[in-house]
């Protein structure tokens, strides 16, 4: 009889999921390193370190009147070219040809201009790339830049979208996958989270022997730590 339960009891045993042993720090789903492309000097900054910003927000932009007022001449001279190209639109079975194309021709090079001035404004901003919160900020009015040496002055991060980095043994490497359950804890927090591994590393770190995994979440702070452990899938 002992026999038996021991064997019943070995066997449940073998049944269980293993748990793989993790650490992870705490990244920002999203960051990006702002700067400024053209020279100039700082007209306006409209943020700070904390702002909460939206995608496309104009976060500082250089001193750029000129730039703007060469934008305006060149969507001034496009309405007029659309207006030209409209009216000869409908009478062109009735024109020579080359006469409409002149102002076909003349009408898209105005679009081009507009473009081109444009993108030539755009170099003087700096608009957020997607929404997050400013969270390092080295630029104030009156500050000189050059587009010859582009230097960082802005740092913006997901607002709540989180990453965790793990690192797991690198001996797990065929059996680490998206899709694990991953429990864990954030070091000063006695609270058990569950996440789920979005992304598996393609290499490990031969300095550490370790391989990368990412799990999503919301809320912490971005460079804490913490720890856990993998759950893989029970034995069949």
């Amino acid at each position: 009889m002992k026999k038996i339960v021991l064997s019943l009891l070995l066997a449940i045993m073998s049944l269980r999921a293993e748990e793989i042993y993790a650490t992870f720090n705490v990244e920002a789903a999203q960051h990006a390193d702002l700067a400024f492309t053209s020279s100039g000097t700082v007209g306006k900054v409209n943020v700070d370190v904390a702002s909460v910003v939206k995608k496309g927000d104009i976060l500082a932009e250089l001193n750029n009147a000129d730039l703007k007022a060469a934008l305006d001449i060149a969507q001034i001279a496009m309405k007029y070219a659309k207006r030209d190209y409209d009216r000869q639109l409908k009478v062109k079975t009735l024109v020579d040809a080359s006469k409409f194309d002149a102002y076909a021709f003349k009408y898209e090079q105005s679009k081009a201009q507009v473009a081109y001035q444009q993108a030539l404004l755009d170099k003087t901003q700096i608009k957020a790339p997607f929404d997050g919160v400013i969270y390092a900020k080295s630029v104030e009015v009156g500050d000189v830049v050059s587009g010859a040496m582009i230097r960082t002055v802005m740092k913006i991060q997901s607002l709540k979208r989180r990453k965790l980095v793990l690192a797991v043994d690198q001996k797990y490497w065929r059996v680490l996958k998206p899709g694990l359950t991953f429990k864990y804890s954030v070091d000063g927090d006695k609270t058990v989270y569950t996440g789920k591994i979005s992304k598996v590393y393609p290499y490990a770190n031969s300095a550490n022997r370790k391989i990368r995994a990412e799990v999503e979440a919301k809320g912490f702070a971005p460079g804490l730590f913490g720890d856990g452990v993998i759950i893989l899938p029970d034995a069949k």
